[in-house]
């Protein structure tokens, strides 16, 4: 109790202020968010954060209706690469700067248990951003479906890409996919999964 104290006593955000104490609650959450990021690579420091999309799985079921998108504006990035910016114009998804995209996203995950995939990278990836906006690191706890799978399996030493995970549960993909669209499917994957290794 004293550390919690501590920490929101400390010179953070309200909204990091207010995401510490979700981890206070006598009754935690049982939600659970599965989320992807589509990124120019996984290089913390280097390399950025393009566009997240998440979906919530309550009691089994996956809430569409409980989702969350966005697309970072990361113009200096793009330019300074050479990369053009016309998805980030062409597309209907809600566009914000990076502070402001990572801070929607803290309270749209609240204390959820995080899913995804490779999900690690995806998390060092927010955490960076959360460390130049003078926050702490993700407190959530996570799991990846690719480990679950291994596990399934028995099989640590493979790697196995998004498409044949899916490939081996027969869930369709999109030649032309959003992060949204791969969290969904992570969802999926990780219902059956979850299923298969008879987690509760």
């Amino acid at each position: 109790m004293l550390d919690w104290i501590k920490n929101i006593n400390k010179d953070y955000p309200e909204f990091w202020k207010e995401y510490l104490s979700k981890f206070e609650l006598k009754n935690k959450s049982k939600r659970v968010v599965v989320f992807s990021a589509e990124k120019s690579g996984n290089i913390p420091g280097k390399d950025v954060l393009y566009s997240l999309g998440s979906v919530a799985v309550e009691n089994g079921t996956i809430v569409v209706s409980d989702c969350f998108e966005v697309l970072l504006l990361q113009y200096i990035y793009l330019h300074d690469n050479g990369i053009s910016n016309e998805f980030i114009i062409e597309s209907k998804q809600t566009k914000l700067n990076e502070p402001a995209a990572i801070q929607s996203f803290i309270e749209y995950i609240g204390s959820a248990t995080l899913v995804g995939y490779r999900i690690d990278y995806n998390i060092e990836m927010i955490n960076q951003v959360l460390e130049k906006m003078h926050c702490g690191r993700l407190k959530n706890e996570a799991l990846d479906i690719e480990i679950m799978f291994k596990k399934w399996k028995d099989n640590s030493d493979k790697s196995f890409s998004l498409e044949e995970l899916c490939t081996a549960f027969k869930i369709p993909t999109n030649e032309i996919k959003t992060a949204t669209d791969d969290a969904y499917n992570c969802a999926l994957l990780f219902l059956k999964l979850k299923s298969r290794l008879g987690i509760s």
